[in-house]
C-alpha cells in the first residue's frame, strides 16, 4: 500500500498560488470609489464594504470575508484560493478545472460558505487532522450530520436541510477545486458522501422544486394587515406633522449659541409664557443625568428639563448659578403650569380602528417613545408594500427615495401606480432596474415611508434602512398588542411565525384562491390580481412576472383541489346544479368509469387522490371561479359572457359579466349557497320597501328574486 502524496511534497505544491498579489476587485470586476482600499489576495480580511452596487439587503459583516480564525496556516491559503475561485470563474487557472462552477457566486453566498469552511477546517484540526489527505469519508459524513443538527455554539436543533446542503457543498467544493490548491488538498481517491451531490446528501433532490414557504396563519395575517393599513392610512399623517415640528425644533436647537442661560430677565419671560399659555414644562428624558445642576432625585425640579427651558431662551444649556438664584420662581411656575412629555401633547381626535368612537391619536410622548412609534409606522408601511405587492425583501431594500413613479391614467377613472426598484437575485452585481405595478395602498405606503425619513432625505437615498426581520415584526406586534395599540382599538396580533417571504407566499395564495380570503375585507382582490397581471404585461421578464408565475401555479393547484372535491362529492351522490351540471356530471361519470376499468384490469392499482387528480387535470385547466358559481370554460362559443360582450374569440371568460343561471358552462355548488341566499334576502328587503308607484322596479326585482330562489332550490335539491 502506498502513502498518498501530500501537496507540500508534490512538485506542483512548490509553485506559487495563481492568485498571488491579485487585486481581487479587479479580478471580479468590482467597482470601488476613487481612493478606496483595494483588497488583495494576501490579506487575511477581504473588505468589500465599499464596492459599488452591492445588494442593499447584504449586511456589512457579509461584505467582509475573513480568514483569521482558521487555525492551520496552510488551510488559510486553501480557503483563500477556494473563495477567489468562486469570485473569478473566468480566471485562467480556474476555467481549466473540469468541475469548477462557471458562474460568479454572490459575495453573500461566498460569505456563508466561508463560515462553514472555517468551521469544517477547525473541526478537523480539533480532531488531530493536520493535512487534508488524512480526511476520510467518515469525517465528511460526521461533520455534515453534526452541523445539520447543531448550532455553531453546540446547542442541538432539529435537522436543517439548508445547513446540511450548505456544509455538504463546501466539503465537495474542496474536491471540485482540489487541483487549484497549492498548499494542501484531499487525496485523489476521496469521494465524499459516496459521490452524491449536496442536494442528495441533504435529501432535497426530490424532483421539481416545491415552494415550502408556509403562508402567514389566517389568525395572524388578518389583524397584522388591518393594523398596518390603519397606521399608514389614518395615524401616519398626524405622526408626520408631529415629526416635522420636531425636526424644525432640532434645526433651531442646532443653531443655538453654545453658552449657558444666565439672564434672570430672559428666564422670567420664558416662565411667564408657560404659565400664561398653560403650557406644561417638558419632563426630563428618562435616564438623563441631573448632576449638572446639582439636583438630587427627590428635588422638586429633578423631573423638569431645564435644558429645554434654556433652548426656549435661545441658549444651549441652563447655568447652575441661575438655578440657585431663580429656584423659587422656577418652582412656582412649574406648580402653576405642570410638567408633561414634550411631544404629541395636543393630539387631535382620530377614529378608532374598531369604529368605537374617537380619541386623540396619541398620548403625550417622550422623545424615545416618539422614535419607537416612528419605527412602528415605518414597519407598517414596509409591511403594506410587501403584503400587497409580492415584492421580495431584497427588492424592497433596493427601493430609494423617489421610487414612486408618477401615476399614469390608464383610462377614464383608471390610474396605474408603479414603484421602481432593482432586482438583485440571480442578477449581475448592481442588479437590474425594474418596476412593480401596485395598488394605491402600497403606493401610498411608499409615500409615508419617504415622509418618515425626514426633510434631509434626498432622491436616491435608501427608502428602507434596515431589514424587515424578526426584531421589527416583534416590535410591531408588541406595540399593537400593548396599551398604545389597544387604546386605538387595534385587534391583537397572536404569536406566530412571520417573515417577508411568508407575506409574499400569502399574497400569492390569496389572489389564487379569490374571491374568498382575508384580504377582501381591506383591499380589493380583483385589483391585486389586475395589477399583478399588468406588471407582467408591462415587463414580461421582470420580477413581477415571477410572482405571477407563483400565483398561476397556486391557481392550478387550487383548481385541481376543487375539482377533486367535487368529484368525491359526486361519488357520494351529491350532484352539482346549474345549466352546466349535466356536462360536468357526464365528465365525472367518464372518470369514474375509467377508474373502475383500471381497477378491474389491475388489482394493484389504488384509487388514490393523485391518480384521480391526473384524470381530472384537463377539467381543472378550464375552471374559473366566479363569486357565485364555477365556470367550466370548455367551449368559448358557448360562453354567455363573451356573447354579451361581443368578444367570441376571447380565450378567457369575463367572469364579472357572468349570468350563471343561464350560461351553459356554469355550475352551482353548496359553497355558493350563502351568496345566493344573501342576494335573495337583500332583494326581498328592497321589494318590501318599494312603493306602489314603482311597479316596473318591483317587477324587475321580483324577476331577479325568482331567479335567486330557483338557484337556491336547485342547490338544495341536488345536495
Amino acid at each position: 500500500m502506498t502513502t498518498p502524496t501530500r501537496p507540500d511534497s508534490h512538485p506542483a505544491a512548490t509553485a506559487a498560488s495563481p492568485f498571488v498579489g491579485a487585486d481581487l476587485c479587479r479580478l471580479a470586476g468590482f467597482t470601488l470609489p476613487t481612493g478606496a482600499p483595494r483588497p488583495v489576495f494576501e490579506n487575511d480580511i477581504w473588505d468589500f464594504t465599499q464596492v459599488i452596487g452591492m445588494p442593499a439587503y447584504l449586511a456589512k459583516c457579509a461584505r467582509r470575508l475573513g480568514f483569521t480564525h482558521i487555525t492551520n496556516p496552510r488551510w488559510k491559503n486553501v480557503a483563500k484560493e477556494y473563495a477567489a475561485a468562486q469570485m473569478t470563474p473566468g480566471h485562467e487557472a480556474v476555467r481549466l478545472l473540469p468541475h469548477a462552477n462557471r458562474s460568479i457566486k454572490a459575495i453573500g453566498t461566498i460569505y456563508r460558505e466561508l463560515l462553514e469552511l472555517v468551521r469544517w477546517l477547525n473541526w478537523l484540526t480539533a480532531r488531530g487532522i493536520q493535512h487534508l489527505d488524512e480526511v476520510t469519508e467518515h469525517h465528511c459524513t460526521s461533520f455534515a450530520q453534526y452541523r445539520a443538527t447543531h448550532r455553531p455554539n453546540g446547542t442541538k436543533t432539529p435537522h436543517r436541510e439548508s445547513v446540511h446542503k450548505l456544509v455538504a457543498s463546501v466539503i465537495l467544493g474542496l474536491v471540485q477545486y482540489g487541483e487549484l490548491f497549492t498548499t494542501d488538498r484531499y487525496r485523489d481517491e476521496l469521494r465524499p458522501f459516496a459521490g452524491h451531490t449536496a442536494d442528495e446528501v441533504a435529501g432535497t433532490d426530490s424532483g421539481p422544486a416545491e415552494n415550502k414557504t408556509q403562508p402567514v396563519a389566517d389568525e395572524v395575517f388578518q389583524p397584522l394587515l388591518a393594523a398596518a393599513l390603519y397606521l399608514v392610512q389614518t395615524l401616519a399623517p398626524h405622526l408626520v406633522r408631529e415629526l416635522e415640528t420636531k425636526w424644525h425644533q432640532d434645526a433651531v436647537r442646532a443653531s443655538l449659541q453654545s453658552s449657558a442661560l444666565a439672564d434672570p430677565v430672559t428666564l422670567e419671560e420664558v416662565l411667564r409664557r408657560h404659565v400664561t399659555d398653560r403650557r406644561p414644562f417638558s419632563l426630563l428624558p428618562a435616564r438623563t443625568k441631573i448632576r449638572t445642576w446639582g439636583l438630587g432625585n427627590e428635588d422638586p425640579l429633578a423631573r423638569v428639563n431645564l435644558r429645554a427651558i434654556a433652548h426656549e431662551a435661545g441658549k444651549a444649556n441652563f447655568g447652575p448659578q441661575l438655578l440657585g438664584q431663580m429656584r423659587s420662581a422656577i418652582e412656582k411656575a412649574v406648580d402653576d403650569a405642570g410638567v408633561a412629555e414634550p411631544f404629541c401633547r395636543d393630539a387631535t381626535l382620530m377614529e378608532r380602528a374598531d369604529g368605537q368612537g374617537s380619541m386623540p391619536w396619541s398620548l403625550p410622548l417622550a422623545e424615545r417613545d416618539l422614535r419607537t412609534l416612528t419605527q412602528v409606522v415605518k414597519t407598517a408601511a414596509h409591511l403594506v408594500i410587501v403584503a400587497l405587492s409580492g415584492m421580495r425583501q431584497s427588492e424592497l431594500r433596493e427601493m430609494n427615495v423617489g421610487c414612486r413613479v408618477p401615476p399614469a391614467e390608464a383610462g377614464p377613472g383608471l390610474v396605474r401606480y408603479k414603484l421602481a426598484s432593482r432586482v438583485v437575485k440571480d442578477k449581475p452585481l448592481g442588479g437590474v432596474a425594474d418596476e412593480w405595478v401596485v395598488v394605491k395602498e402600497a403606493y401610498d405606503a411608499a409615500e409615508v415611508a419617504e415622509q418618515l425619513l425626514g426633510a434631509g432625505a434626498d432622491t436616491g437615498d435608501p427608502l428602507v434602512t434596515g431589514p424587515l426581520d424578526r426584531t421589527r415584526f416583534t416590535t410591531f406586534r408588541n406595540w399593537v398588542n400593548g396599551p398604545a395599540g389597544q387604546r386605538l382599538g387595534l385587534a391583537p396580533i397572536p404569536d406566530g411565525p412571520l417573515t417577508a417571504r411568508m407575506l409574499r407566499r400569502t399574497l400569492a395564495l390569496e389572489i389564487a384562491y379569490r374571491p374568498g380570503g382575508l384580504l377582501a375585507a381591506k383591499v380589493q382582490l380583483k385589483h391585486l390580481s389586475v395589477v399583478t397581471t399588468e406588471g407582467y404585461a408591462a415587463r414580461p421578464g421582470g420580477a413581477q412576472a415571477k410572482f405571477l408565475a407563483e400565483v398561476n401555479a397556486e391557481e392550478n393547484e387550487r383548481n385541481k383541489d376543487l375539482v377533486l372535491t367535487e368529484f368525491r362529492r359526486y361519488q357520494q351522490g351529491h350532484l352539482p346544479a346549474g345549466p352546466g351540471a349535466r356536462d360536468l356530471i357526464d365528465f365525472f361519470a367518464s372518470v369514474d368509469g375509467q377508474l373502475a376499468r383500471t381497477g378491474a384490469e389491475d388489482s394493484v392499482v389504488v384509487d388514490s387522490d393523485q391518480q384521480v387528480r391526473d384524470l381530472l387535470a384537463s377539467r381543472a385547466e378550464v375552471l374559473h371561479l366566479g363569486v357565485a358559481n364555477y365556470c367550466w370554460f370548455t367551449d368559448p362559443s358557448k360562453a354567455l359572457c363573451l356573447k354579451l360582450a361581443g368578444t367570441p374569440e376571447a380565450t378567457k371568460p369575463l367572469v364579472g359579466m357572468c349570468d350563471s343561471s343561464r350560461c351553459p358552462q356554469a355550475t352551482h355548488h353548496p359553497c355558493h349557497r350563502p351568496v345566493w341566499a344573501t342576494s335573495a334576502q337583500t332583494k326581498q328587503a328592497f321589494i318590501g320597501s318599494i312603493t306602489r308607484r314603482q311597479k316596473a322596479e318591483k317587477a324587475r326585482l321580483q324577476t331577479e328574486l325568482d331567479r335567486d330562489l330557483a338557484v337556491l332550490a336547485a342547490i338544495d335539491a341536488t345536495a
